[in-house]
């Protein structure tokens, strides 16, 4: 399970870097994006783990990934900053 959450962890780092990379100015501050990746790493290899069982590494790691590229898309802001009012306000 160390591995599979180690593998994770640097899996969802990388996920992070690409968003930053791909989507420099519709993220937050780069640490808080790195740090949404990890958490979102760990936690996915712990729910897939749990989800799965001891013996589906390579399942655990992917849906590791997905969870944690599912949490870094979270982060992203909309386009334009222009705020929609509605006709009641």
């Amino acid at each position: 399970m160390i591995l599979e959450t180690l593998s994770a962890v640097v899996l969802g780092v990388v996920l992070s870097w690409a968003a930053l990379r791909s989507l420099p100015r519709r993220l937050p501050a780069r640490r808080t994006v790195f740090g949404t990746g990890a958490l979102g790493g760990v936690f996915g290899a712990s729910l897939m783990h749990s989800v799965l069982g001891p013996h589906h590494g390579a399942a655990v790691v992917v849906g590791a990934v997905l969870i944690a590229a599912v949490t870094v898309s979270l982060l992203i802001r909309p386009r334009g900053r222009r705020l929609n009012r509605s006709a009641a306000a």
